[in-house]
């Protein structure tokens, strides 16, 4: 099994969305090596006026999303009747298909807030089909203890952990993918194997987390290649590992609508406007 080697670091950069919600945002619909992901927000803070105004009804065509929540509390609502309450690691997946209208708003007034949207890519056989929705309480997200005290949760698909592999509750999406949020809470160090034939990043969301010899500080995005993950870190660190099944096809990103052409873009757009996207 070879070890990763890292392909690229990419830097978050100060993004709003919805009704004024401060993220760090970075994305990749015009990079391959993303793919099948598409874009990570990161909301972080503990000022109310950064996140109260949510965010209110808005239309998706042709992805999936996975939220998850390290702090904090929103509720999901959604064309389908669907009502998802989001707590504090916990998580919730969605699939967009041929249309979906939901919103996202907090429940909590004050404190923290820290939490992540993951914009997937669906292929081109399934962007058309039926919305779904299904939300994950924090205690069916699996763990594993590994290293002298860190913690692995696996949110979706499997991931090699300390000689097992481990599952995640999600396993129905668009596109085979493994989700997992690596916490090292002290000096440690965690190995993991990861499946070859996926396309690997990693985000930092706390502290400093080392790869190959490199240290790399919160807030950056890492493209890595390779089957065998070595993670250290010397003080409170944090990240999460998104690996998935490359979608070859081409990319056309308009707001909340992401397809295989403009044209398709521009039926989207029509079908919102005349009420026939859902």
């Amino acid at each position: 099994m070879s070890n990763v080697t890292i392909k690229q670091i990419i830097a978050s950069h100060a993004s709003n969305d919805g009704d004024g919600v401060r993220i760090q945002r970075v994305h990749g619909f015009n990079n391959k090596a993303f793919s099948p992901f598409l874009m990570i927000d990161e909301l972080k803070s503990s000022n109310p006026d950064d996140y109260i105004g949510g965010f209110p009804p808005h239309p998706h065509r042709g992805i999936e999303t996975l939220t998850y929540m390290l702090e904090g509390h929103f509720q999901h609502k959604d064309h389908m009747g669907n009502v998802g309450e989001l707590k504090s690691g916990g998580a919730q997946w969605m699939s967009a298909g041929r249309g979906v209208i939901h919103s996202e708003m907090p429940i909590m007034e004050e404190g923290q807030l820290h939490g992540f949207q993951i914009w997937i890519n669906m292929p081109a056989e399934k962007k058309m089909r039926p919305a779904q929705y299904h939300d994950f309480q924090p205690d069916s997200i699996v763990e594993r203890a590994t290293g002298n005290s860190s913690i692995v949760r696996v949110i979706s698909g499997s991931l090699g952990i300390g000689g097992d592999v481990v599952t995640g509750p999600l396993q129905q999406t668009g596109i085979p993918a493994t989700i997992a949020d690596v916490r090292l809470p002290s000096p440690d160090t965690v190995k993991l194997v990861l499946n070859p034939e996926y396309q690997t990043l990693l985000y930092v969301y706390r502290g400093n987390i080392e790869i190959e010899g490199q240290n790399i500080p919160s807030g950056n995005l890492i493209l890595l290649q390779g089957e065998t993950l070595t993670l250290g870190a010397t003080i409170d660190s944090g990240a999460l590992i998104l690996s998935g099944e490359p979608i070859d096809e081409p990319v056309v990103h308009y707001g909340p609508f992401v397809m295989n052409s403009m044209e398709e873009i521009n039926q989207a757009i029509t079908d919102y406007q005349n009420g026939t996207l859902v």
